[in-house]
């Protein structure tokens, strides 16, 4: 064996030890991915302006072949792009995030952060690991799907939208559903669609006037109004002597108190006519 080639292979032996003792960092959320010296980047999806995500990690790791539940003790956020913020992890717990909110103003675009996995002190022996986390920001981070879109309906009977939230982001931010243009009060719902989840939601409306109406329904997210979907609705309300018997149970209705029992006795009677 000639002289290089024992080098080299010298060579190669003492990095064993090193390759056998190397570690890891297994993040959970948003996904389940394992970051380690040759893995040191991960992309984590997309985020809206203004929205917040969590990076979380597992404590537990291996090094030199012994197992520790508890090794990486801390998260923290090293570096950031301007105008965000961020919250380093809590200690010893484990799963441990870190809190990452972007700017409410920040440009499409894809950005990178970088994050360090510690063991404080270094008590096990793990030192920290380093890696860039990267996202892209843009408003486009769930998709909308409302039916009906045309809605026939009683002056005072509430009639049901069915709204799914397919949030393909990366945050838990809120969504709010709201409707506009309508001569009644029709309040406004906060929802939770959890990242890389769909998720249907039940949104009733009020009329109190008869006529044609077209509006929007907008889902809107609560961190930024930026991020925003909406879809045409149509109503049209009718009175009728069983419209008007349906929303006596809504209380629309006002007339002294000594109707009351009769009025009750048609709301029934027309939930029966309804079922039967």
């Amino acid at each position: 064996m000639n002289r290089a080639v024992t080098i080299a292979l010298l060579a190669s032996l003492m990095l064993i030890p090193y390759i056998t003792n190397a570690t890891y960092v297994n993040i959970v959320e948003p996904f389940n991915a394992t970051i380690n010296a040759s893995n040191a980047s991960v992309y984590l999806g997309k985020i809206g302006p203004g929205q917040t995500l969590y990076v979380t990690i597992s404590a537990a790791t291996t090094y030199n072949n012994t197992k520790y539940n508890i090794g990486w003790d801390e998260l923290a956020v090293s570096k950031l792009p301007k105008g965000w913020i961020a919250q380093n992890s809590s200690l010893y717990t484990t799963q441990i995030s870190a809190k990452i909110t972007v700017a409410p103003d920040a440009a499409n675009g894809t950005y990178p952060i970088t994050l360090s996995a510690i063991n404080l002190g270094n008590y096990s022996k793990l030192g920290s690991i380093n890696f860039k986390a990267i996202v892209n920001v843009t408003p486009d981070v769930f998709k909308l799907s409302v039916h009906p879109t045309n809605i026939s309906t009683g002056p005072g009977q509430p009639a049901n939208i069915y709204v799914t939230i397919n949030n393909t982001g990366v945050s838990d931010s809120p969504f709010q559903i709201t409707l506009h243009n309508l001569p009644a009060w029709n309040r406004t719902d906060t929802v939770i669609a959890l990242h890389h989840t769909s998720q249907d939601f039940v949104y009733p409306v009020y009329v109190n006037e008869p006529g044609a109406y077209r509006t929007s329904l907008y889902v809107s997210s609560v961190a930024s109004p930026l991020i925003f979907k909406q879809t045409n609705v149509s109503i049209t309300t009718v009175a009728s002597v069983p419209n008007d018997y349906a929303a006596l149970g809504q209380g629309a209705p006002i007339f002294p108190i000594t109707y009351e029992p009769a009025y009750a006795v048609m709301y029934l009677i027309n939930l029966l006519a309804r079922h039967i």
